[in-house]
């Protein structure tokens, strides 16, 4: 009979939060100018925490080496911050002229597409109309895809060139959180219920094991994996190696799918130039992927993310469908987080159940 309540009750509770999360879609007109004012607000402040975090623990251990915190900190900021801006300072210029070059080849590139899909058409012509209509329909369907990846992309790099006061914020709010990470460390201690305290330390330390040396690694082999790309493009006289090795460089942060999403924009400029570079451009990504899945990886990354190759397929699939390209490269780290924080919520279950329920 009890079990029966039990159950009457957890049906209950998960019917009662469905319906609160129904209501709080319906509502959504009224709350989500208020979240996007906020994520406005926090956003400069995430991306510092978020610099703050990759850089400290190399901070920390220069200072253990014997230099001063202060020194460690103004060497490690300047080596970052200013090794970032000499890459803007010289990359930005070729990328905004290869973006440029790339958009007065766009009427060559159309006019091959368009012989390209008349030519499909004409060999698809005597084909049963209903394999002619699929045909036609995944040509419809590839164009609208193309277009709407561009159209956002453009958006993208509109609504960060009008963010240019808060991304010039970043580094000095990076820079007192830095100085400061021990009295912040301090403060967030003190402002967490004394009853969370150590279970909090706790599952912020499995959370930093299984995810901090990931995501410093990731970064690191995707550096090298757009800087080697661009290299190799430029051997091999591939246009817009810049553009193209940056774009490898960023996807390739995605697992499984993400050097295939990559090389897709590089295989269509290839297309438009011959047969050998299409070969040219397969063999360098297929190469840097075999340099970067047996021996970059291995080595930079290891295996500190812990997570069964479904469940991080799972959680691409989710992410793209929630936040496209951004959604694919933030879902793994956040599923690593929620993974984390429930074996410690259900630790922290058992534990208090035992307490509840002593041994007789």
């Amino acid at each position: 009979m009890n079990i029966r309540i039990k159950w009457y009750y957890r049906l209950g509770f998960l019917l009662l939060l469905m319906i609160v999360i129904f209501v709080f879609i319906k509502l959504k007109p009224f709350w989500h100018p208020l979240v996007d004012t906020v994520i406005t607000i926090l956003l400069p402040f995430f991306i510092a925490g978020f610099i703050t975090y990759l850089l400290h623990p190399i901070i920390e251990r220069i200072h253990e080496a014997g230099l001063h915190r202060g020194l460690a900190i103004f060497f490690i900021y300047f080596l970052f911050f200013g090794g970032i801006g000499y890459a803007f300072y010289k990359g930005l210029p070729e990328i905004i002229r290869q973006l440029k070059d790339l958009a007065e080849s766009i009427p060559i590139f159309s006019k091959q597409y368009l012989e390209f899909t008349q030519s499909i058409q004409e060999k698809t012509s005597t084909w049963p109309d209903g394999i002619q209509k699929r045909v036609y329909d995944g040509i419809s369907s590839i164009e609208q895809g193309i277009a709407l990846r561009i159209t956002n992309i453009i958006n993208s790099i509109l609504e960060m060139l009008g963010n240019v006061f808060t991304i010039a914020l970043i580094p000095f709010i990076s820079f007192y959180m830095l100085k400061d990470y021990v009295t912040i460390k301090k403060a967030v201690w003190y402002l967490t219920p004394r009853k969370w305290r150590r279970e909090g330390v706790v599952l912020l330390r499995d959370i930093d094991k299984s995810l901090g040396g990931y995501i410093r690694g990731q970064i690191l082999v995707c550096g090298l994996i757009g800087t080697l790309t661009s290299f190799l493009f430029w051997i091999f006289d591939m246009k817009y190696p810049l553009l193209l090795g940056a774009i490898i460089g960023i996807t390739n942060i995605i697992p499984y799918f993400g050097p295939f999403i990559g090389a897709i924009p590089a295989l269509l400029i290839a297309a438009t130039i011959s047969v050998k570079m299409i070969m040219i451009v397969v063999v360098i990504v297929l190469v840097l992927q075999f340099l970067e899945g047996n021996i970059l990886s291995p080595l930079i990354v290891g295996k500190s993310l812990h997570m069964h190759p479904l469940m991080i397929m799972f959680a691409l699939f989710a992410g793209e469908e929630i936040g496209g390209i951004l959604g694919m490269i933030l879902s793994v780290p956040v599923v690593a987080i929620i993974k984390v924080s429930l074996v410690h919520l259900r630790k922290y279950l058992e534990k208090k159940h035992e307490v509840l329920t002593p041994d007789s």
